[in-house]
């Protein structure tokens, strides 16, 4: 059992991606995937510190418009997204 009564398998979730592979000369096939989707085990505001913090001094010393802080506001958002949130 989890802190809140959840089983602590309940960290993933599964879901099916289909796609249609391409070869020259051959027919069409479609590919079924599953895909595991990791649902976030903490508060966004507590993942990924590391570069939430490289993000943060950027925005505040360039501001949020500025091109030299577009990599690291997607280094961020890449992070988040491995931490299993929707960004």
């Amino acid at each position: 059992m989890g802190w809140f009564g959840g089983s602590s398998s309940d960290s993933q979730e599964a879901s099916r991606l289909e796609t249609v592979q391409k070869t020259p000369g051959e027919p069409d096939q479609v590919v079924t995937v599953d895909v595991v989707q990791k649902k976030p085990t903490k508060k966004i505001c507590c993942a990924c510190p590391e570069t939430k913090a490289l993000r943060d001094q950027c925005i505040t010393e360039h501001g949020p418009d500025s091109s030299r802080c577009t990599q690291v506001i997607e280094s961020h958002k890449h992070c988040l997204r491995s931490e299993g949130f929707k960004v």
